[in-house]
């Protein structure tokens, strides 16, 4: 019996007969589904006049990055698959900013859900609704339909799960700042972006009316971004080519009144990256004229006015302004917040999965994508349970052959190992368990064991619970060709 059999036995024995594993790759994106079903007595066999067992039901909340992949690799014939959303569409969001100036039509970052569900073999049923409330105990989501409430019907309607997998993403989060939701505009869907779009134009037609000041024109074509993250950074960029090479040719008397400035509560834009890379954005910005605020954080939005205090001096300051977006980060959607209240998860900022993507403190709920965060197992607190499993003639000591027969499955369930690994340049397993002076060893005890991975877990860093994780190298490549090509 390998390391990984015995291990997951002992610390995660369940009685069903049927366990739903979901990996998650976040070097890829990319989902994997395995399902593992068994009996307790066995394989069963099947009477010619009984009836097939009813399908395990697999409801998914969410037609993002997440739940679109999990459904692309999952054996929809093995499961009865119900699939739930407000939008009946995937959006390859990195292309968001672009579609808010028309570099991109919207139409070519969608993808209905149907037409994906279709590919897959087996049956997946679709519908247009919003999740409003989860019922762990019962096994139960209750939903209400996003289609037009004139319609004849009832809008409400709930569904029950064998499964249930979570993945509904986040919404903005305004920090409870007064005015965001009244007068700032977001990033966070297609019709978002289209929003946005119309709201330039109208800002550019206001500002050529007849009988107003220099002033007023100025104020209507003051663009404010409130957030320096990726998005908000890819939207500037994306506006000012819009404006300088588009919007001015069109609209002339604009010319030397467009101004955009962007808002960050930081020392630094793009804070969350290399700190070459913030430079080199702070330095382009500066030569395209985007004005960029440090350390000022906004304390309430108006129609015309954006009040910010400056964190250094504690001066408040107030900014007249034509459009703001907000993009200063996103936060937990109330129906998961009321779910995590359930579970005893209150007292978190987001939903917490072991490292298989299952809610913990919940039976058959799985999470992943924007709404959870994933809590990796340090290896220490396993470390007696490895070295028993791994030691198989119960010597007490561990060999590297022994060692080597396990830490592949170790590698599988602590990923910090190998991070370790390469940290240290090591150049084959061995190197693991070599002494403090870099001699190889050929057994270690227990204590020689824990020295050997002490500082494994050092690897281990919480990732930000955002689609950026998985695609930032695509987004920052996009963003950086956007900057480069119009570098003279």
């Amino acid at each position: 019996m390998s390391f990984f059999s015995y291990f997951n036995r002992v610390l995660h024995g369940y009685t069903s007969g049927s366990k739903l594993l979901v990996l998650c790759s976040i070097s890829s994106g990319g989902l994997i589904a395995y399902a593992d079903a068994h009996s307790e007595g066995g394989r069963s066999t099947v009477k010619h006049n009984q009836e097939e067992p009813r399908k395990k039901r697999v409801v998914v909340l969410g037609t993002g990055w997440a739940a679109t992949s999990f459904l692309k690799d999952l054996d929809a014939k093995s499961y009865d698959v119900k699939v739930v959303s407000p939008r009946n569409y995937f959006a390859f969001t990195p292309l968001l900013p672009s579609v808010t100036c028309g570099t991109v039509e919207a139409r070519s970052i969608v993808e209905p859900i149907r037409n994906i569900t279709k590919k897959r073999s087996g049956q997946i049923q679709f519908w247009e609704a919003e999740c409003l409330k989860i019922d762990p105990a019962n096994k139960k989501v209750f939903c209400r339909s996003s289609v037009d409430e004139k319609l004849a019907g009832n809008h409400k309607f709930s569904l029950e799960y064998d499964y249930l997998v979570i993945a509904v993403g986040a919404q903005v989060n305004t920090f409870n700042t007064p005015g965001v939701l009244e007068h700032c505009l977001f990033l966070k869907e297609v019709e978002d972006a289209q929003r946005i779009r119309r709201a330039v134009i109208d800002c550019f037609e206001k500002a050529v009316l007849p009988e107003l000041t220099e002033e007023e024109r100025k104020t209507n074509l003051h663009f404010v971004i409130v957030g320096g993250g990726p998005t908000g950074i890819e939207f500037a960029a994306e506006l000012h080519d819009f404006l300088h090479e588009d919007l001015l040719k069109i609209y002339p008397l604009a010319k030397d009144l467009v101004k955009i400035t962007v808002i960050q509560s930081g020392d630094h834009i793009l804070n969350m990256f290399d700190e070459r890379i913030c430079s080199f954005a702070e330095q382009k910005f500066q030569r395209d004229g985007i004005d960029v605020l440090t350390g000022c954080r906004v304390v309430n939005v108006s129609d015309k006015l954006v009040n910010m205090k400056i964190k250094s001096t504690g001066e408040d300051v107030s900014m007249p302004h034509g459009m703001v977006l907000w993009s200063a980060g996103v936060g937990t959607r109330p129906v998961v917040k009321d779910f995590m209240e359930q579970i005893g998860q209150g007292n978190r900022w987001i939903l917490a999965t072991d490292e298989w993507l299952r809610v913990k403190g919940c039976e058959d709920v799985y999470a992943f994508g924007d709404c959870a965060t994933v809590d990796q197992r340090k290896i220490m607190e396993d470390i007696l349970t490895i070295f028993k499993a791994a030691d198989k003639d119960d010597s007490g000591t561990l060999t590297i052959e022994e060692f080597q027969d396990v830490v592949e499955d170790i590698i599988i369930r602590y990923p910090q190992v190998e991070l370790y690994m390469k940290s240290k340049h090591f150049s084959k397993l061995a190197d693991l368990l070599k002494d403090s002076e870099g001699n190889e060893r050929d057994a270690v005890d227990i204590e020689g064991f824990k020295s050997a991975l002490s500082h494994v877990d050092l690897q281990m860093k919480s990732l930000p619970a955002t689609a950026q994780v998985c695609l930032l190298g695509f987004r920052w490549l996009h963003f950086l060709y956007g900057m480069l090509g119009n570098v003279d």
